[in-house]
Formats: structure tokens, C-alpha cells, sequence
């Protein structure tokens, strides 16, 4: 069992051990031409501003171009750069390897393009340093951030901590700045238990810190977007999605061992024992959900036969308006057991209520979505719709759930 953080001792400073204290981690994939002035920069700013020893760690996962030979010729001439070469891609999968691998007590990555102003560099780790806190992340959301990107990559990063919000109740503000730090004995306990490779890394190990009791410090940072970043938009929101599903699946049916994580990390639970679950409650969520998959797959169909001919939003509004009268129907006799015609009509009153609530969700999504990319891909369109469905979904149930049950 390692000791909290109230317990553990601070990380030596140079006075007292001339050890690594902080490996900071650049992974890169076919980065050649911006990686030696990456290098150059960090390194003189670390020479020159930071108080401790330091080493640098070139993460090469996989990369086709000159990447590798440009990281062997930083190492061999810059003192404190390593590389590490992996045979297979994935930013998660790097970093991964990487932590492992260092001996120092305080792990540090940082994106190649250096977008974050290195000025919150020191800000950033210093609490790790001194033992008061377990994780730190950049975050471009603060008030007192300063960032410079375009409208789309501002609604899509704002748009994903909601979603996270919504989803996974993480209460963190910005999962995905590539700006982050671990203490080395906190990552020796999370990183066996994170599945994802990739870009979800971060916010699946974010998400496990939370759920542990670990205390995660937050730094503004001042952001500059790289117009050259190779992230693909569509294939990273369609994998983040996934691991949010999976990531959530494994919360709610307890896969995750996260007692004994808190019990080796030396937390105590941190909220009091859930409430009694309402009688029935389970039962009407396991029949909802399986009329709402329905619904979706009809919903979808709808959607995707009448969209050529009506548009985007009248293809919306008919596959929306007709699966929520279904909708409406099948729950009030399948899930909550309401027969006959007593109260039928204000029943369905009720569901048009979220049928248009679910209207303006849906709707509004596609406005962003056609307002931030002006021809978006086929598939985008029904990616962005299944995310909005799910929210109307759950004030779907919410409000027949009351209206079923109102004389109750």
C-alpha cells in the first residue's frame, strides 16, 4: 500500500540527491521537421528555468519518417534526452511504456507542437513536487486561460468535457490538454488498469484518478493551436465515444476494483452509501432502455431513408416525431404498466413535451455541427445525433417516469 498524499514525503530537492525528480515525456508519430526545435526549446527552458534535475524522454511510437534518427542525434549531443522507440502507434500506448519505464518520481508529458506556453510548466508539477497533490492537468477552460484556436476545435473540446460532465460526472475541466503530470508511485497503481492506447488515455486515466479519491490540481495555461496537428477529428470523437461507453459500462457494473484501489491508495470513500433504489426502478430502466434501442434503430433508419429527400432537419424532425409517439405508446405499456385510455391523451401531451425538448437537443446539434464544418461527412451527422439522443433520452425518462407515476 503506498501512502496518502497527507502521509507521503515530499520528492528530494538537488540540494539533497542529484536524482532525476521530473521525466517529462514527448510522445511523437512521423514528427521529424518539428521535433529538434521541440527538443532545443525544452530543453534550454528547463536548463534555465527549472530548479530541479530533469531528464527528457522522445517517445517514438512507431514512427515511418526520420523521427527516430532525429531523437538518437538530440539524445547523443543534448544532455537529459532519452528515446524510447515502440514498435506500435498510440499516444496511450507510449506514454504508457514510457511511465513505466522512468525511475524518476514525478512524470510529465507534454504535445510536440508545444501549443501550452512552457511558463506553466514548473506550476504544474511543483504541487506533485511537494507531495500536495496526486495529478495535475493543464486546462485551456479556466478564466484566466488565454487560448488562440479556431471556433470548431473551441466547440468540439467544450462540447466533450460536457459530454464527460454529463456522462462519467467527472468534475475536472479540460481531459484532453496535452499538458499533464502523475506522481511515479500514483501512475504504478492507475496505469495497469487503463485499457485505452490512444487519445482516450488521458481521460480514462483522469476518470480512474477521480473515482480513487486522488486529488487532481488544475493550471490555466495560455494555448496556441497548431493549425498542422494530425489528430483526426472524425476517427478520435468516434474512439472517444467508445471508451466513454465502455469506460461507463465497467462504473456501473463494478468491474473496476476501485475499493481496493482506494483502500492501496489510502482513501476513504468520499461520499456517503447511495440511497435506497426506488422499487421497480431497475426493472422500468432495463425495459426503457431496451424500447430506447429500439426507438434509436428505427429513429436512425428513418433518418437515414428521408434525409436525401427532406434535408438534415425535416428528416430530423420526422423520424424524431413519429419513433417518440411509439416511444410513448410501448413505455406506458411495457415499462411503467399503464393500461387503457384513462390519461392516454395527457400521457402523450407529456411525450410530445420531450419530443420537442428532444426536438431542440437534436436540432441545436446539427446547427453546431453544420455551423463548425461546412460539409461534414455522412457519418458524422448520425454520430452527432446518437450523442444528443442520449441525453434526450435520459429527460425522456425522467419525465414519462413522473407523469406515469403522477397520481402516485
Amino acid at each position: 500500500m503506498i501512502p496518502s498524499s497527507a502521509e507521503r514525503p515530499a520528492v528530494q530537492t538537488p540540494t539533497q540527491a542529484r536524482t532525476v525528480v521530473l521525466d517529462l515525456v514527448v510522445p511523437v508519430y512521423n514528427e521529424e521537421a518539428d521535433l529538434e526545435p521541440c527538443v532545443r526549446r525544452l530543453h534550454a527552458h528547463l536548463s534555465a528555468h527549472f530548479p530541479y534535475p530533469f531528464r527528457i524522454t522522445v517517445a517514438d511510437n512507431a514512427s515511418v519518417d526520420g523521427t527516430l534518427a532525429v531523437a538518437e542525434a538530440l539524445a547523443a549531443e543534448l544532455p537529459d534526452v532519452r528515446v524510447r522507440h515502440l514498435a506500435e502507434k498510440g499516444r496511450g500506448r507510449a506514454l504508457r511504456a514510457a511511465w513505466s519505464d522512468s525511475d524518476a518520481p514525478v512524470l510529465a508529458y507534454l504535445d510536440v507542437d508545444l501549443s501550452t506556453d512552457l511558463a506553466a510548466l514548473l506550476p504544474l508539477v511543483a504541487p506533485l513536487i511537494s507531495g500536495h497533490s496526486d495529478l495535475a492537468i493543464g486546462t485551456r477552460l479556466a478564466r484566466t486561460s488565454r487560448v488562440v484556436r479556431g471556433p470548431k476545435r473551441e466547440i468540439i473540446s467544450r462540447g466533450y468535457n460536457l459530454l464527460l460532465r454529463g456522462t462519467l460526472a467527472v468534475r475536472f475541466s479540460d481531459a484532453q490538454c496535452g499538458f499533464k503530470a502523475i506522481r511515479a508511485d500514483v501512475a504504478r497503481e492507475l496505469l495497469p488498469l487503463v485499457r485505452d492506447t490512444g487519445w482516450f488515455f488521458d481521460t480514462e486515466l483522469l476518470v480512474l484518478a477521480q473515482r480513487a479519491g486522488l486529488r487532481i490540481h488544475e493550471v490555466p495555461v495560455d494555448w496556441v493551436d497548431d493549425p498542422d496537428s494530425r489528430v483526426e477529428l472524425v476517427a478520435t470523437a468516434l474512439a472517444d465515444l467508445r471508451g466513454i461507453g465502455r469506460l461507463g459500462r465497467a462504473l456501473l457494473t463494478g468491474a473496476l476494483p476501485l475499493g481496493r484501489l482506494r483502500e492501496q491508495l489510502g482513501r476513504a470513500p468520499l461520499s456517503p452509501p447511495p440511497a435506497r433504489v426506488p422499487a421497480g426502478l431497475p426493472r422500468q430502466l432495463a425495459r426503457f432502455a431496451a424500447i430506447g434501442v429500439a426507438s434509436t434503430l428505427a429513429y436512425l433508419a428513418l433518418f437515414v431513408a428521408t434525409r436525401p429527400v427532406l434535408g438534415a432537419q425535416a428528416a430530423n424532425l420526422v423520424a424524431l416525431l413519429l419513433t417518440a409517439i411509439a416511444n410513448t405508446a410501448a413505455n406506458r405499456r411495457l415499462t411503467f404498466g399503464v393500461t387503457g385510455r384513462r390519461h392516454a391523451g395527457r400521457h402523450h401531451l407529456q411525450g410530445l413535451l420531450a419530443f420537442g425538448l428532444g426536438l431542440a437537443l437534436t436540432s441545436g446539434s446539427l446547427a453546431v455541427l453544420h455551423a463548425v464544418v461546412a460539409h461534414p461527412p455522412r457519418i458524422l451527422e448520425p454520430a452527432v445525433l446518437v450523442v444528443a439522443n442520449l441525453a434526450a433520452t435520459v429527460l425522456r425518462f425522467a419525465l414519462l417516469r413522473l407523469a406515469m407515476h403522477h397520481r402516485r
